[in-house]
């Protein structure tokens, strides 16, 4: 089996110059974590799965400190607390908003998913302790947990080095003083292989700003009008349980969904979960809008089988589709004072998004 990360490779081949590959194939810890880290290459799609990958390292942490080579003391060992290893992985890089969802069911359910042929959980959950199962911590006679600590120490000063050269990025915008250039660098962020935390953040960014300068007018009557501009909120954090709403726009009350091309099972699924409420949803792709709603509108049509009330369901629920297209047009629609604010705003709602030092929106 190859080893898919660069660095990796070079932990291992550091460690185990004359086997690496041979402790590579025999441990499902070290081939776990190393399908698990794509979200370091350059425009990755992967997500970052910190939740699984600070649940193991929570518990290899403490375990290289304690039972290093102590195989016999270990298999007497009843597990680490809860509570110990949730506050120290809540400490790590990115780590503050993490819930204990990996600890508890998410990471055994998915190593089974990825290797068919172990019988045993990969944490051994103990009545409110946990621990690795001891047949993942040894590749015969060798321990390899300080191996994994360092892959996974790696992985998050990598990923910090990816999160700062966005910050880097838009500070260099900042500088400029051609808003073509500006425009131009926009752009070039909107990728369909860019990160999907960070798709969403610049999307919000531009449609935030392209709907604030649309008006509509409200009143109990038509001598009672009165005049307001269209104001986009986003509800959360990327990934967060916000039930099918990236964005809510008010005071329309329209509903937004960040999300890929690749299930369109999943776009039906956000419908449901608000009830068949209208949904815009934002898309990370660079195919027109009426390809992506045809398909669409095939595949409702495919999973009703005819029965015109599903039908009528999920063609309803459809607002409107936004592509990479529709966004790329509106930033070169937009005057130089919007494209300051979208720079501004995608500085803001990244550093919140990575817990970093952000100045408020006025």
């Amino acid at each position: 089996m190859k080893i898919k990360e660069k660095f990796v490779l070079e932990i291992l081949k550091e460690n185990f110059p004359d086997n690496y590959n041979e402790i590579y194939e025999k441990s499902l810890l070290l081939q776990y974590l190393d399908k698990k880290m794509k979200a370091i290459e350059r425009d990755s799609k992967a997500r970052r799965s910190l939740g699984n990958i600070y649940a193991i390292y929570s518990i290899l942490y403490y375990y290289q400190e304690n039972y290093y080579n102590k195989r016999a003391e270990y298999k007497k060992f009843g597990g680490y607390d809860y509570m110990r290893l949730f506050n120290f992985y809540r400490k790590l890089y990115g780590g503050s908003k993490l819930q204990n969802h990996a600890l508890n069911s998410r990471v055994n359910g998915e190593f089974k998913n990825k290797f068919h042929e172990n019988i045993n959980d990969l944490i051994i959950i103990n009545n409110g302790k946990y621990l690795l199962h001891i047949d993942y911590l040894y590749v015969e006679e060798i321990d390899i947990s300080k191996i994994c600590c360092k892959i996974i120490e790696k992985y998050i000063e990598l990923l910090m080095q990816k999160d700062l050269s966005l910050v880097q990025c838009l500070q260099e915008m900042q500088k400029l003083t051609e808003y073509d250039e500006k425009r131009n660098r926009i752009c070039k962020l909107l990728s369909q292989n860019s990160e999907a935390r960070i798709f969403e953040i610049i999307s919000f960014a531009i449609l935030k700003n392209h709907y604030r300068n649309i008006k509509v007018y409200f009143g109990y009557s038509l001598d009672d009008l009165y005049e307001e501009n269209l104001q986009l909120y986003k509800t959360g954090r990327t990934n967060a349980n916000d039930g099918g709403i990236d964005f809510v726009m008010r005071p329309v009350g329209r509903f937004f969904q960040v999300t890929e091309v690749n299930n369109y099972d999943k776009y039906l699924l956000d419908i449901d979960k608000v009830m068949h409420f209208p949904i815009t949803f934002v898309i990370k792709t660079n195919t027109s809008k009426d390809i992506i709603l045809s398909e669409l509108e095939k595949y409702i049509d495919k999973r009703a089988s005819g029965m015109v009330v599903i039908e009528e369901r999920y063609h309803k629920a459809i607002e409107e589709i936004i592509t990479i297209n529709e966004l790329k047009q509106w930033i070169n629609e937009l005057s130089n004072e919007d494209i300051d604010h979208i720079i501004r705003d995608i500085d803001i709602y990244y550093r919140l998004e990575m817990n970093m030092d952000a100045i408020d929106e006025s």
